[in-house]
């Protein structure tokens, strides 16, 4: 049975892949997360200024420690091209446990990188 852990799963989008390599360079530099993932493209679907759009985006996928998610999130706020950035996390309800050590490791140092 899995138990509950500290480890979040954070995704944020953005328009293009070089901005979302920068961010996911960004948050592990300043030993915000873990490790963070590129993925895409992707389209995505959504209402903005009372319209359905759809575009083409880049997946960024963080993993980081539950203490560390109001930093992390602050610093894509600044760091984030759109004006209202996706950044949805959801708790990390199990994995392996040498993984999840090196994820709470990762994240313990300096935020000054």
């Amino acid at each position: 049975m899995s138990e509950s852990t500290d480890v979040v799963r954070v995704e944020t989008t953005v328009d293009a892949r070089e901005g979302a390599e920068r961010l996911a360079g960004s948050v592990v530099e300043h030993h915000l997360a873990a490790c963070a993932q590129v993925g895409g493209p992707i389209r995505s679907f959504y209402r903005w200024e009372n319209a359905v759009r759809s575009d083409e985006e880049w997946m960024v996928v963080i993993k980081t420690t539950a203490d560390r998610l109001d930093d992390l999130v602050a610093h894509l706020v600044e760091a984030h091209p759109y004006d209202v950035p996706e950044i949805v996390a959801v708790p990390v309800t199990g994995g392996n446990p040498e993984y999840l050590s090196w994820v709470r490791d990762e994240t313990r140092g300096s935020g000054d990188a």
